[in-house]
């Protein structure tokens, strides 16, 4: 059974950073492309960032790159996401999710074969 568990979201302020973690269990780590969604209340869940299997390859939304940094570990099965200078707007439940796609960065959430229960950040002002 395949099991993603998200680790590390929490309450901060504007300006401080986080540093969240996805354990992957039940899959072959390395043979997929690993990504962090985020939804906000009465938003629609986008992606954040994403990295394939060696992370030779990688995306953001823009806007995110500057300060948010996503990268793997494949001898640990857990794929990480700093994130730095955090903002109020920020303020979302943070998925990780897999798709067995290794090589190719996909940033349509249907492409995505399995899930995290999601974390909840949330940045004050």
């Amino acid at each position: 059974q395949v099991q993603l568990v998200e680790s590390g979201g929490g309450l901060v302020q504007a300006g401080d950073s986080l540093r969240l973690a996805c354990a992957a269990t039940g899959l072959t780590f390395r043979d997929y492309t690993m990504a962090w969604f985020r939804q906000a209340p009465g938003k629609y869940r986008e992606i954040v960032a994403a990295i394939n299997w060696n992370g030779g390859d990688t995306y953001y939304t823009a806007g995110m790159r500057s300060r948010f940094t996503i990268s793997r570990d494949n001898a640990l099965n857990t794929v990480y996401l700093q994130m730095n200078s955090l903002k109020p707007e920020d303020t979302a439940v943070y998925y990780c999710a897999a798709d067995l796609a290794k090589a190719i960065v996909d940033i349509r959430d249907a492409a995505y074969d399995y899930w995290g229960k999601g974390t909840q950040v949330t940045v004050s002002s």
